[in-house]
């Protein structure tokens, strides 16, 4: 066995830039499969810790070989994220995956509104998820009734809100940044957060920024992991 393989079969933790319009199991997959093309390797666990929304961007925790164990460890701590809402309008999805389907009144919004409105989402509060999202629902995952049309009521669950601040605000869309716990749908937040103001508000981008002590900034591009791997490969041959 090389020494590719036996690193990866021994357990990596592998911090991923996770791409626009990627899903996180299409990251999982192109990480197996790139690990796989290494001749030492014929099987090998590859998991996430963590799913991230498509139309979402940033930090994914990778896992391999034994290290895949861990992934309940670094799924239960604590996320940061950064991102827009679009103020005065909703979506089914409560982001851009489906057209706007009722628009609302903004004139009343100021900035201390804005402001003020935050307050009530900080600490353990009740949140919903939204019916396009993969929560189970007798067996089957609620996005798949919820593109069938099907009506579909999920109930209310306990998450915790560390920080929910606005970095900017240029009407219709505000910038924040978010500290939460795991389980928190940040899309059901845009939501909720729309109703806060008297109005409606979706979510319009998502940078997963920090999960626990792990960063962003310490990430690989898919492009830049694959092209790791290649010159290990390179090296060793």
């Amino acid at each position: 066995m090389n020494i590719i393989a036996k690193k990866f079969l021994e357990g990596e933790i592998l911090l991923i830039n996770k791409p626009f319009e990627w899903t996180s199991f299409d990251v999982v997959n192109k990480i197996r499969s790139t690990i796989s093309r290494n001749p030492g390797i014929k099987k090998i666990k590859v998991g996430h810790a963590g799913t991230l929304d498509p139309l979402a961007t940033g930090l994914l925790i990778v896992c391999t070989g034994k290290f895949t164990k861990r992934i309940n460890e670094f799924q239960s701590q604590e996320k940061e994220y950064t991102g827009t809402f679009y103020i005065g309008a909703t979506t089914p999805s409560f982001d851009k995956e489906t057209e706007i389907d009722n628009s609302f009144e903004t004139k009343h919004i100021t900035e201390k509104l804005l402001l003020n409105a935050t307050h009530q989402f900080i600490g353990e509060i009740d949140q919903i998820p939204p019916i396009y999202s993969a929560v189970n629902v007798e067996g089957v995952r609620a996005y798949t009734l919820a593109r069938n049309q099907e009506d579909i009521k999920l109930n209310a669950r306990k998450v915790q809100i560390n920080a929910f601040e606005l970095t900017k605000t240029e009407l219709p869309i505000v910038q924040f940044r978010l500290v939460c716990s795991k389980g928190t749908y940040v899309r059901s937040l845009a939501r909720d957060y729309g109703k806060a103001l008297n109005s409606g508000a979706y979510l319009t981008e998502l940078v997963r920024t920090r999960i626990g002590d792990f960063n962003l900034s310490d990430a690989l591009t898919i492009e830049e992991f694959t092209q790791n791997i290649d010159e290990l490969s390179q090296d060793i041959n």
